[in-house]
């Protein structure tokens, strides 16, 4: 089977902003969980509550994700992580519009790295508002594949986070917290909340904590210290894993042009997890 024949398919979703996920995506975050009007814009990356993965149960493969295949290639490789994403914001979302995403495979490639074989797929998501023909939202998604957890494995040396920040906010990944996330997301990846299977067949220490909710947090500080900006694109790179097991922290720092905001996250150590950066207006 050659992966790359997935290159170019692509599916197309319907979805409405409806109150209620950003509402209850507010109470997680700990902020105060107003149903908001119509018409409210939605934060950088809370589209991610809708056009949710709806997958018969019958459909779910081991991990807890849809079994491989279908519009994602079939990568035999039994490990999936959340690798990164791009955004360019070109026009809000907002509560109650009708949305519509096109998604298209745009890239399929293989690697070898330190823990053997890895398979990068990059996913283009395109969102239009309102039945309109300019493109809203254009984002890219990176998913990497890996083998399965090997005796002996020796993991990538850590990077230090920078030393010094602006902003910072300490979170705890509780049971409870990821819980929330996954059923917001309608995300049954089991590393998120089956602490047996993540560590007996993942080989993981613990409940791993969403790529996409750390992306989420980082502009959520963000969006806390300077309430009035207006994101114009956003990226952000997987680095390290985070666990349930310790806290975290979000941290940032404006960048001397006043337009380029440097965001990351940090473990308990002050090893660097996740690397972002945000354009401002």
């Amino acid at each position: 089977m050659n992966l790359t024949d997935w290159i170019g398919r692509s599916e197309h979703v319907c979805d409405t902003a409806t109150p209620t996920p950003y509402a209850a995506l507010s109470a997680t975050f700990d902020r105060e969980p107003t149903r908001p009007e119509a018409g409210t814009p939605l934060p950088p990356l809370w589209h991610w509550l809708y056009f949710l993965p709806l997958v018969r149960q019958s459909e779910i493969g081991p991990d807890g994700h849809a079994k491989r295949g279908g519009f994602l290639p079939p990568v035999p490789l039994p490990r999936r992580m959340w690798a990164g994403s791009q955004f360019t914001f070109h026009k809000p979302l907002c509560i109650g519009d009708a949305l519509e995403r096109t998604s298209t495979i745009v890239e399929v490639s293989e690697k070898s790295g330190r823990t053997g074989k890895l398979v990068f797929v990059k996913v283009r998501h395109e969102i239009r508002r309102e039945g309109e023909p300019d493109v809203a939202l254009t984002e890219f998604h990176d998913i990497v594949y890996r083998e399965a957890a090997q005796p002996g494995d020796v993991a990538p040396p850590p990077k230090s986070a920078p030393a010094t920040c602006a902003w910072k906010k300490r979170w705890v990944p509780d049971d409870v917290l990821l819980f929330r996330y996954s059923a917001l997301t309608f995300n049954g990846h089991r590393i998120h909340y089956d602490r047996k299977y993540v560590t007996e067949v993942e080989g993981y220490p613990g409940l791993i904590v969403h790529g996409p909710m750390v992306a989420t947090l980082l502009l959520d500080l963000l969006r806390h210290q300077m309430p009035d900006a207006q994101v114009l694109s956003y990226e952000f790179r997987a680095v390290r894993p985070l666990f349930d097991i310790n806290t975290f922290f979000v941290c940032g720092e404006p960048q001397a042009d006043g337009k380029t905001i440097h965001l990351w996250a940090k473990d308990h150590e002050g090893w660097l997890t996740m690397d972002a950066t945000a354009v401002i207006a």
